[in-house]
């Protein structure tokens, strides 16, 4: 009886501390998340007016939601929202590559060798060779303190084929060594928009 009691107040306990970090994993409700993406776009385009970016599209990236959950966001200025989404890994830092023991806290960094990724806005630049995913890359070029050496670390933007289709919750994407890496299947979606944009695209990593 002893031993019952034991193991429910353990099961008790271990439910508990799952739930508690699930909670602390999703503290914003669906509709709170939007609104940031909403007020974030509305950030992104005056900045694209000011630095003549285009004005069409940007790519948003919320950090703040688990890493199992769509996090990529192709904004469409004019039509005031997404019009493709999809999974986005960031960096492991000192964990272990390639799994996803950070899933729901990633740390960044800007600092060389670091395995993390930066926060802040980028200009997604040439166009290059991947050696991972679809074999295409973007350079991404640091426009603020938080990501100004993202050249120097050699922080692109690319497809990766670890990366899924679909949402893998509560699993977490895999993590790499910092940089915003896609399925490739959402890549070939947005390639085409990205090679023929006339102008400079942002895309703004935030939490």
């Amino acid at each position: 009886m002893l031993l019952q009691h034991l193991f429910l107040l353990l099961s008790f306990f271990i439910l508990f501390s799952c739930n508690t970090q699930e909670d602390l994993c999703n503290s914003r409700t669906l509709r709170q998340q939007q609104d940031l993406n909403v007020a974030h776009a509305k950030e992104a385009l005056s900045y694209c007016k000011q630095k003549k970016f285009n004005t069409d599209f940007c790519v948003l990236i919320d950090m703040s939601v688990h890493s199992g959950k769509d996090r990529f966001f192709l904004w469409d200025f004019k039509q005031k929202t997404s019009i493709d989404k999809g999974l986005c890994s960031h960096g492991c830092c000192k964990k272990p590559w390639g799994e996803d023991h950070s899933k729901c806290e990633p740390i960044f960094s800007n600092i060389s060798e670091s395995h993390c990724s930066s926060l802040g806005k980028y200009k997604i630049g040439e166009r290059g060779v991947s050696q991972w995913g679809i074999n295409v890359k973007y350079l991404l070029h640091g426009l603020e303190t938080s990501n100004k050496n993202a050249l120097k670390r050699f922080i692109v933007f690319h497809s990766w084929e670890a990366v899924a289709n679909k949402e893998v919750y509560p699993a977490g994407t895999p993590e790499g060594w910092g940089c915003p890496a896609i399925s490739n299947e959402l890549l070939k979606r947005i390639d085409g928009k990205l090679r023929n944009s006339q102008k400079p695209v942002l895309m703004w990593i935030y939490e």
